[in-house]
């Protein structure tokens, strides 16, 4: 797609994950069968931990929150200390999650569980963050020119951190100034942004914004924030009309910063 150079006013590069750094695949094929297919055993083997009965007796709250909708799954209390029990409880567990996910629901009790999986995951090595190959040295690029380097995704700063501290180039949180997650605001709010500059300390349109999606993109230039729509494998398409509009690229590489410092 050639060269896209930077306006000369950006001083910081914010960057989505999923489909910018990150291949969707990873996150669909990877992470979420992980989890579908590890809960169970996951509870068995944390149960007894204070951290995993937190978790426990958020999907519990929620179930309670969800009672109206169709199919939800209860969690009930444990109501004694025999094996059965414990295995009837863990099944209702696992089948609110497996229910929850199905939905592509976003709770936070499913997403704190989903977290603290996922840690476990990574320490152990049973699985790395996957990193497209030109992000690294891109960035590193952009950091020798005085550039600063932010995150924002849906995911939470701890799934952040830790797909790019177990990511598949080794740790390479070193290379982020800073996180950001929807805590801040939603993706596709143009408010999101101007509290993002804010945060960093500079104005709107000293933020370049990379995403995969066209209504992120939409927000973020509502909010004076400069754009550029990244085509990775995998992505959805976009419609003539973005493909027309957007500033696109297919490489981080492709991103020509006009000064440096």
């Amino acid at each position: 797609m050639g060269v896209l150079p930077v306006p000369a006013e950006v001083r910081a590069i914010l960057l989505d994950i999923e489909g910018t750094t990150t291949p969707i695949a990873f996150v669909q094929e990877t992470l979420f069968p992980y989890i579908k297919d590890n809960v169970k055993e996951y509870l068995r083997a944390h149960w007894e931990e204070e951290e995993c009965q937190r978790d426990v007796g958020l999907l519990r709250k929620q179930a309670q929150e969800d009672s109206s909708l169709d199919g939800v799954v209860p969690i009930p209390l444990q109501s004694g200390s025999g094996e059965e029990e414990l295995e009837r409880v863990i099944q209702a567990v696992v089948d609110n999650v497996h229910w929850q996910m199905s939905l592509d629901r976003k709770t936070t009790a499913l997403k704190q569980l989903q977290g603290h999986m996922w840690r476990a995951a990574y320490a152990t090595g049973h699985v790395k963050g996957e990193i497209f190959e030109d992000v690294v040295p891109a960035i590193r690029k952009w950091r020798e020119a005085g550039m600063k380097v932010y995150i924002y995704s849906s995911g939470s700063i701890e799934a952040q951190k830790l797909l790019f501290g177990y990511s598949t180039e080794g740790d390479i949180l070193e290379l982020f100034d800073g996180h950001f997650d929807t805590k801040i605001g939603p993706k596709v709010e143009s408010e999101s942004y101007r509290r993002i500059a804010a945060s960093i300390g500079c104005a709107t349109n000293n933020i370049l914004f990379l995403t995969d999606v066209p209504r992120e993109a939409n927000a973020a230039e509502e909010a004076d924030t400069h754009v550029a729509v990244v085509i990775r494998p995998g992505n959805a398409g976009l419609t003539d009309d973005e493909k027309s509009y957007y500033s696109l690229i297919s490489s981080f590489t492709e991103l020509f910063l006009p000064f440096s410092t």
